[in-house]
């Protein structure tokens, strides 16, 4: 089985192929035709750990691997570099759980696929014989950016290029990623929101210029979920999460379970739907949006409209009006037809919106929920939760946590917190009432001395590095920038 762009079935690629181009020549994502034709163990899942059905799911997704290729990449990802060798704990909070995809060495859940991804990439060098350095270039609303510079650094052979919208993270989004190490590692910031930084990473992939630039010398790739390789790994933890309600007694095999996810880029959640498709039982996907809620209005009426004003939340990884994945529902809404997802794309392109047909919106309606919170429901829920569970939770959380309390469900659920709280921690404080220290560090400890929740100790230690990285450019100067790399 192979892999095809979006936009155009003639260009196809084998999972080594997708993963080290990252995008299609067209600029289309690379995608299984037909993913509803692999088929997960269900009946062994009660008995199989995070690590063990991470190699089983990314074996199904991405042939050509070998089994002891996989085994060999999840152990180096994954042994003694989380919190729990659980990987991803399933908590309960009041009739819910809230799947924790925090415990990793970023502290947000980009962990689980890209401490996996810099191994993928190194066995699909191998595999097609590849001599040029990779350059991995990436785009980053917060999260991705860390957990893509953890996982890079100085891996041989390699180099990494992120890029994050100036004063568009949190302040400790930021720390994390300007005091990175590494001589293969450059941390940009852009005077543009999000979008422009994607925008202008995937314009890179398609550029002439940077193509003829690099011939011979090196290779383009990804981290971010447009990647094959960084979303695979993500569709690990649904079923991890099934799997730990099965061994709770929670449900009984073959049960519905509802999953409520808060997204901007839709990579988390597209996981999940993979997830259904090769067998999970999943009754629906509640998407959570901010007050940048194209996804939330695009669920609903099937229009995608992205000519609406930005707005900066105190839930930054979501604030994203041009979000990429979800080019990959579209293609399979409309079975594959590339052509439809390609002139859906071009009017993206030119005109800032699209509307599916009724067909295609009917069969994303069937699996699909959406709602937003903005920023005052998000602090609610904060110190709602806090009050009532003693459960600490993030911005983003947060965001899905009322969402959850907006559109009634009908199965057992599952929320994703896609990050700790102590990267948000201002916005939590304010959310509990308490009064802001100005130091960032300072209020990550204001924040423990009032929940008794330990700070991750890779934040605790932000405050003795130095920083590394200070540039900061316009969207239009990218290109030149990765191109004057060393």
């Amino acid at each position: 089985m192979q892999y095809q762009s979006t936009r155009d079935s003639r260009h196809t690629a084998s999972a080594a192929q997708a993963i080290l181009q990252g995008i299609a020549p067209d600029g289309g994502l690379y995608m299984l035709s037909d993913p509803g034709a692999l088929s997960f163990p269900m009946a062994e899942l009660v008995h199989m750990s995070a690590m063990e059905i991470s190699e089983r799911v990314l074996g199904l997704l991405l042939p050509g691997f070998t089994r002891e290729e996989l085994h060999a990449i999840v152990t180096a990802a994954y042994t003694h570099k989380f919190e729990t060798e659980d990987l991803v704990p399933l908590v309960p909070v009041g009739d819910r759980y809230i799947l924790e995809l925090f415990r990793g060495p970023t502290s947000a859940f980009k962990d689980v696929a890209l401490s996996v991804l810099p191994h993928l990439i190194s066995i699909a060098k191998a595999k097609l014989r590849v001599k040029e350095d990779i350059v991995i270039l990436t785009a980053t609303s917060g999260d991705t950016g860390k957990a893509a510079l953890e996982g890079f650094h100085d891996v041989p052979g390699t180099r990494i290029v992120v890029f994050y919208p100036h004063g568009g993270v949190s302040r400790i989004q930021q720390a994390q990623m300007v005091t990175q190490p590494g001589k293969n590692v450059r941390v940009c910031a852009i005077e543009g929101n999000f979008d422009d930084a994607q925008s202008g990473v995937k314009a890179i992939f398609t550029s002439a210029r940077a193509a003829n630039a690099l011939s011979g010398k090196a290779m383009l790739s990804s981290a971010n979920s447009i990647n094959i390789g960084r979303l695979a790994p993500q569709v690990m933890y649904y079923f991890k999460a099934y799997g730990d309600l099965l061994r709770a007694g929670a449900i009984q095999m073959g049960e519905a379970v509802d999953f409520v996810v808060p997204t901007g880029n839709f990579g988390n959640i597209l996981a999940g739907y993979l997830a259904k498709k090769m067998g999970l039982p999943v009754g629906k996907f509640l998407c959570a949006s901010n007050s940048n809620k194209v996804l939330t209005d695009f669920l609903i009426t099937g229009a995608y409209d992205r000519n609406r004003p930005f707005h900066k939340t105190i839930s930054p990884s979501m604030d994203i009006l041009i979000s990429s994945n979800l080019e990959r529902l579209v293609y399979l809404a409309c079975d594959g037809d590339c052509s439809q997802v390609a002139g859906y794309m071009d009017q993206l392109s030119k005109e800032g919106r699209y509307t599916l047909s009724d067909r295609a919106r009917n069969i994303i309606q069937e699996d699909f929920l959406a709602g937003c919170a903005d920023d005052g429901q998000t602090k609610a829920a904060i110190q709602r939760v806090y009050n009532q569970y003693g459960y600490l939770m993030d911005t983003h959380t947060a965001v899905a946590w009322d969402v959850a309390d907006q559109v009634p469900l009908s199965n057992k659920t599952v929320i994703l917190s896609t990050a700790s709280p102590y990267k948000f921690c201002a916005s939590v404080l304010e959310a509990l009432g308490e009064p802001l220290d100005q130091d960032d560090f300072a209020q990550m400890e204001q924040l423990q001395a009032r929940t008794g929740v330990p700070i991750p100790p890779n934040l605790a230690g932000l405050r003795q590095l130095p920083v590394l990285h200070r540039d900061v450019i316009s969207r239009d100067k990218m290109e030149d920038y990765v191109l004057e790399l060393p």
